[in-house]
Parts: structure tokens; C-alpha cells; sequence
């Protein structure tokens, strides 16, 4: 069986459009929690991508979000960005669900 990758783009400073809601890091470990419990059969994988510092592959990406062009926390599900800035646990479910029917 396959997996359900989900990346979580940000930095330790906050967006400054977001100053309300956790850090990038803090999203990451919130949302893990939170989907695993909802979904706890199911090969879900997390990633956390440091926008100021990414992987090779993650370079495009990051500094998109860098320039503005989306804020950040970002998340993705399987590679369709489904969240910015205050994820919604609602939303990320639909799309895990919808995820989990292709695998």
C-alpha cells in the first residue's frame, strides 16, 4: 500500500499575515496529531519543509511562498496545496478521504 503525503511549508517565524496562528513547526506537529487520530488505519506521511532553508526538490516551492505568492503555513496533500495560512481540519479531511479512495 502506498502512502498519503502531506507537507506542511513554513518557517519558524511566523507569516506576518498570520500572527495568530502557530508556527510552521507547531502546524506540522498539531496537524499529525489531529489527522492520525481521525484517520488511524491509514499510511498517512508528514513532511515539514523549511522555506528558508528547503531540500533541492522543495526550491521552486519554497520560495514561491517566500515572494508571497501563498502563505505559509502551507499544506499539501499529495502534492495539491489544500491549505494557507490557518489550516482548516475539515477541508484536510475531505481531500485525505478523497486521497485514500486513489490508493
Amino acid at each position: 500500500m502506498s502512502h498519503i503525503a502531506l507537507k506542511v511549508y513554513g518557517a519558524e517565524r511566523k507569516c506576518p499575515s498570520c500572527l495568530h496562528v502557530p508556527s510552521a513547526p507547531e502546524t506540522k506537529a498539531w496537524l499529525e496529531a489531529a489527522l492520525t487520530r481521525s484517520f488511524p488505519k491509514l499510511p498517512l506521511v508528514f513532511h515539514y519543509i523549511d522555506i528558508e532553508d528547503p531540500p533541492l526538490e522543495e526550491e521552486a516551492m519554497s520560495t514561491r511562498i517566500l515572494e508571497g505568492e501563498w502563505l505559509y503555513p502551507l499544506v499539501t496533500v499529495q502534492g495539491e496545496v489544500v491549505s494557507e495560512g490557518d489550516p482548516r481540519l475539515k477541508v484536510l479531511r475531505q481531500k485525505i478521504k478523497e486521497a485514500a479512495e486513489c490508493l
